[in-house]
């Protein structure tokens, strides 16, 4: 099993471009916040998205992004990164 943090960039993106990604990604199984180990929710970034304990390769990660990246009709820059831990500072949601 893996866990993959996904960052994606829309170039001239206005709030419903984000919008669109953010459903297209949620789609995918990813999501836009965090569970940290105290079992609090924490918000992720604009852009940036997390997918857990999946049987997805990274390359099937990275195409889910991408794709999902398309569906907006923006260019866009998109990395998706295997973790196994994280640090963070985060607003709770």
């Amino acid at each position: 099993m893996a866990n993959y943090l996904a960052r994606v960039e829309l170039h001239d993106a206005k709030y419903e471009d984000y919008e669109t990604l953010h459903e297209a990604m949620r789609q995918r199984g990813f999501v836009h916040a965090i569970v940290a180990n105290d079992g609090k929710k924490y918000q992720l970034p604009t852009g940036t998205y997390v997918v857990e304990k999946t049987t997805a390769t990274l390359e099937q990660a990275y195409n889910a992004a991408q794709a999902a990246a398309a569906e907006t009709g923006k260019s866009s820059w998109v990395i998706v990164v295997d973790w196994t831990a994280a640090r963070f500072s985060l607003p709770q949601v």
